[in-house]
């Protein structure tokens, strides 16, 4: 036995230290930790399990001779703040991280196990994509991926976090994951790299540009979150993994809440300027209303009239969405209804409550947008608010007007409460548009157009824009102090946590992509 032991102790050291010298080099000089060292980094200390330690590619027949243990990706589980996580982690130091058969068939099991247990897989990529000499074999492999990432979806959470290149078939992975994190000049995600573009198409683009995190961060609306290095993107992992549920059957982890849920928020009533053509910021309201300030924003860079982010309330999660006056007016165009519709949607597939802070004057008109099919996406955000589940609550700061206001949450489409400032204009249009429209020809004939312009306008505000008007109908539950939201949330949140609410029976909706 003890021969057999030093044996295994061998094979276990060999698996240990897979990559040559000169690989593991050249990784710590680009600055990337390796695989096992970002396991180590990422789970809590001492809790990982590995396994398929001892696995070896079989594909005698390509012509590739050595065959190191692992082939090139690291699996197991391990426990984040002492939750269960299950990991994979590709190692660039041996064959480059591509992937092949074996590299698949590990990667295969820790996404089975996290399935029957119920855990979230967190997949550390790092590789060169499809193991050429294995040809179509590593091609079905990526297909074992794939299917099993949309068995999983909104069943268990799944975060990618890109940490060199990942291109090819390889991108569509974390594609249909959940979260994509990626470090800032060392993450890159494109299909087809710059060589190809420019065989094809002619144009010249740098690696950063095409895939860098920055333009999948600003551009594209790939990358969900960047960080500066990859120990502040496994840091921002690990804080995420605290507002989500280990899969859809349960509650996302609450805390104890030491910020005062009997909270005022005064300097609410000093932020909204007086001019409502004057813009402010919605982070500065989610920031002052959540449990101490603090907010993880969604796709910060990306589709910048709507904010979303997660937080907390009385110390439990829940997921913000707010227009932002301060780009485009807080409008609703393409991108930001794509951002919040997919925001939404991972909210209701893991339980985490919805609070909307609404000050939106329309969707963005153009004719780009139209050619670009606003119809089309705008209705993506409808659709996910309608068919979401889970406690919703609206705040109207100030603007709410036409199909816009019905789409950011509105009463009408399922909202359970709905809340206005006495600053909330809720109307079909803005009252200027509105009175251009219904006393044109009388301002063409006044002696005074601008002062009659002015009087209809007042009038038109106070008899349609009010809230009072909408409170009166039940279209908004109560007209509040703004001083007011952080308590009228927290207790709505609280009435709505038994909240039971059932879809039709289908095999599934048909969203419109």
């Amino acid at each position: 036995m003890r021969q057999r032991l030093e044996e295994l102790a061998e094979r276990r050291e060999a698996a240990l230290h897979a990559g040559s010298e000169r690989s593991v080099e050249r990784q710590h000089a680009k600055g990337k930790m390796l695989a096992r060292e970002r396991i180590d980094y990422f789970l809590d200390p001492g809790s990982f399990h590995e396994l398929d330690m001892l696995a070896r590619h079989r594909a005698l027949d390509s012509g590739m001779t050595e065959r190191p243990y692992t082939d090139g990706v690291v699996t197991g589980w391990g426990t984040v703040d002492g939750r269960q996580v299950f990991v994979f982690s590709q190692d660039f130091t041996v064959f480059g991280g591509a992937l092949g058969e074996v590299f698949a068939e590990k990667i295969h099991k820790v996404m089975d196990l996290a399935l029957k247990v119920g855990a979230p897989v967190v997949g550390l990529n790092d590789g060169a994509g499809a193991r050429i000499q294995e040809g179509v074999v590593s091609l079905a492999a990526y297909g074992g991926i794939f299917h099993r990432n949309v068995l999983a979806s909104g069943v268990t959470p799944q975060i990618s976090v890109i940490l060199g290149p990942c291109a090819g078939g390889a991108v569509y992975s974390p594609a249909m994951t959940d979260f994509i994190f990626m470090v800032d000049q060392t993450s890159h995600m494109f299909i087809t790299g710059p060589d190809v573009v420019k065989t094809v198409t002619g144009e010249e683009v740098t690696l950063e540009e095409l895939g860098g995190a920055r333009s999948h961060a600003t551009k594209s609306g790939v990358a969900t979150f960047v960080g500066a290095d990859e120990k502040a993107v496994l840091d921002d992992v690990r804080y995420l993994l605290g507002f989500l549920p280990a899969n859809n059957l349960e509650e996302p982890p609450s805390v104890v809440c030491e910020d005062d849920p009997e909270r005022e928020c005064p300097e609410l009533a000093d932020l909204m300027p007086p001019n409502p053509n004057q813009p402010y910021d919605m982070t500065d309201v989610i920031a002052a209303v959540v449990d101490d300030g603090d907010f993880f924003e969604y796709q910060s860079g990306w589709a910048g009239s709507i904010v979303c982010g997660f937080a907390r309330l009385g110390g439990r999660p829940v997921g913000v969405v707010g227009n932002q006056p301060m780009v485009l007016a807080g409008v609703l165009d393409i991108e930001s209804s794509e951002k919040a519709a997919r925001f939404v949607r991972t909210c209701d597939a893991f339980n985490i409550p919805l609070v909307t802070f609404v000050d939106v004057p329309g969707f963005l008109p153009g004719v780009d947008q139209e050619y670009g099919g606003i119809i089309r996406h705008g209705a993506k955000l409808l659709y996910a608010y309608c068919e979401a589940t889970v406690p919703r609550i609206q705040v109207i700061t100030r603007k709410a007007y036409g199909g816009a206001y019905v789409v950011m949450n509105s009463k009408s489409i399922g909202a359970d409460l709905a809340f206005a400032w006495p600053s909330a204009e809720l109307a079909v249009m803005g009252p200027q548009g509105a009175v251009e429209i219904l006393y044109r020809r009388e301002l063409q004939t006044a002696a005074d157009p601008a002062a009659r312009r002015a009087e209809l306008v007042e009038d038109y505000t106070e008899r349609f824009a009010s809230p009072y008007v909408a409170a009166e109908r039940g279209y908004i539950d109560d007209v509040i102090d703004p001083a007011d939201t952080r308590r009228k949330l927290i207790g709505g949140l609280e009435m709505l946590r038994s909240k039971r609410e059932e879809l039709p029976h289908r095999k599934h909706g048909n969203i419109p992509l």
